[in-house]
């Protein structure tokens, strides 16, 4: 899968990025009606992914890999668990429209708006995160940001070509009638998934 850059958290700036920010992300991103779920490893991240899996029956899944997933192997996980699951990037342009869940990585998470920065430069992780109704995006909680200029800052450092997304909430549209309405044109529901120990081991 190809990505923008393969190290972020190199640029992150040491005074203005880390956990002790993860409170006010929380805030912002809950105030703009994402979910987050955090946890301390991957293996209580695949305990959530499956509670999400079953509450919402879900039959078919599409997921671009991420380190996270990689150390929770969350991919066989969900096989065994039952549902479709595909991870190929041919599979996913197929199947993400009538998906029910797609899950994918995001590389921060900003305190300021309760963002979180997607590197897309993979068309299959657009459409991961904004054809199913359900995005699940798996974050490190150590990887918050302080505000925007700092995002933009990091994304200077790193950005030559390819495709960076800001996602903050779950889609929404005031178009028909100016009416607040949620999910027209992408996921009715944003799922970050912060893990702690995002290595297995001590955060």
């Amino acid at each position: 899968m190809k990505k923008v850059c393969e190290n972020w958290e190199k640029f992150f700036p040491a005074n203005q990025s880390g956990p002790a920010l993860f409170e006010e992300f929380q805030t912002r991103a809950s105030g703009a009606a994402a979910e987050i779920i955090r946890v301390k490893t991957p293996s209580d991240a695949v305990a959530a992914i499956f509670g999400i899996i079953e509450s919402l029956h879900a039959k078919k899944i599409v997921a671009v890999n991420c380190p996270l997933q990689q150390t929770a192997e969350l991919h066989d996980a969900i096989r065994k668990l039952g549902p479709a699951l595909y991870t190929d990037k041919f599979d996913i342009a197929e199947h993400a429209e009538s998906a029910d869940i797609g899950i994918s990585g995001v590389e921060f998470g900003i305190a300021e708006t309760g963002s979180v920065c997607q590197d897309a430069y993979a068309v299959e992780s657009r459409l991961v995160s904004t054809l199913p109704p359900v995005h699940i995006a798996i974050l490190n909680s150590n990887h918050i940001l302080s505000g925007i200029k700092d995002a933009f800052d990091v994304i200077a450092e790193v950005f030559q070509h390819g495709y960076i997304s800001f996602i903050t909430g779950p889609s929404r549209t005031a178009d028909i009638e100016r009416v607040l309405t949620i999910g027209v044109h992408g996921p009715s529901r944003l799922i970050i998934l912060a893990i702690d120990q995002a290595d297995g081991g001590a955060a």
